[in-house]
């Protein structure tokens, strides 16, 4: 099969759906995920979802959908069905205890069709870091780092995805770099990805990762991914405790009243936004919101 080319008029489409798969039971995280979702436990006070909505809602994204399973109740309690401006569509996953993601990416087939921003719900990043990931068939990836272990890409020198390598990673290996964990989509690409996800779960290969299948389809030349670098300082996979803790050291403190991220939170007056940030980050004013730019600029005079 050839190589998968992207039309132009795709190209420049921008990408304001988003696939969020939080599922999982987040076991590592114990006793912070026995009674609660991974996504929101708090990062400095600030959940990771809550983060995640005032990013997508910075980008202007107009519809979220969401795979959820482990305290899935505890979601749909903390966003409702719009949140940050967003639709929110949810997909239960029945067999959360017992499957991995690539059956919770299976399960998102019939309700999108049009591009997309596939994300892990266990990331915490500065929100200006999605901007080079607004349009389709992109990989966030990122120089390697000690603390980074999982799936890793390689880049080939006409700047996309070579070959994807699932499992254990090498620190030493420059033309290797760690994978974020967020992807964007385009409508033809998906096509052929549920086609691929439909033969492995006929084959009960449920419990399996996703980056598998893009490893074939790459490897195939029927897939092709253009890499977005994210700065190692400015984003983290939160997985266990420790994680989570060197997560606080990279995230800033919390920050001063609000940021709007969460329409059904607000409206019921059982949280706060704030405005995520990074240290040692510049966030760029010029994509936030007016009434985020408000209490940002209160922040950086204060600061």
């Amino acid at each position: 099969m050839k190589k998968q080319t992207i039309l132009p008029a795709l190209a420049e489409e921008q990408v304001s759906t988003a696939l969020l798969l939080a599922a999982g039971t987040g076991s590592r995280l114990s006793p912070l995920t026995d009674t609660t979702p991974k996504c929101l436990v708090n990062v400095n006070e600030i959940s990771m979802l809550e983060r995640l909505i005032h990013s997508l809602q910075i980008h202007k994204f107009k519809r979220l959908v969401i795979v959820v399973g482990h305290q899935a109740d505890c979601i749909r309690d903390f966003l409702g069905t719009r949140s940050g401006g967003m639709e929110i569509t949810y997909i239960s996953s029945p067999l959360y205890k017992t499957t991995n993601n690539i059956y919770s990416l299976w399960l998102a087939r019939k309700a999108i069709n049009e591009p997309f921003l596939l994300i892990e719900s266990d990331l915490v990043f500065a929100p200006e870091m999605l901007k080079g990931m607004l349009y389709p068939d992109r990989i966030a990836v990122a120089k390697m780092q000690p603390w980074m272990n999982g799936t890793t890409v390689e880049i080939n020198k006409r700047q996309t995805i070579e070959a994807f390598h699932c499992g254990a990673c090498t620190h030493d290996d420059e033309n290797h770099y760690k994978t974020v964990n967020i992807y964007s989509l385009s409508s033809l690409t998906w096509q052929r990805l549920r086609k691929r996800l439909d033969r492995y779960i006929a084959n009960n290969k449920v419990n399996g990762y996703y980056e598998t299948v893009f490893a074939d389809m790459v490897n195939e030349d029927c897939l092709s991914f253009t890499p977005v670098f994210f700065d190692a300082n400015c984003w983290y996979e939160i997985d266990t405790i420790a994680d989570l803790r060197a997560a606080e050291r990279v995230c800033g403190p919390r920050l001063h009243q609000p940021a709007i991220v969460s329409d059904h939170v607000l409206n019921n007056k059982k949280s706060h936004g704030y405005l995520p940030a990074f240290e040692g980050v510049t966030i760029d004013k010029a994509i936030l919101p007016e009434y985020d730019r408000k209490y940002a600029d209160k922040w950086w005079d204060e600061h």
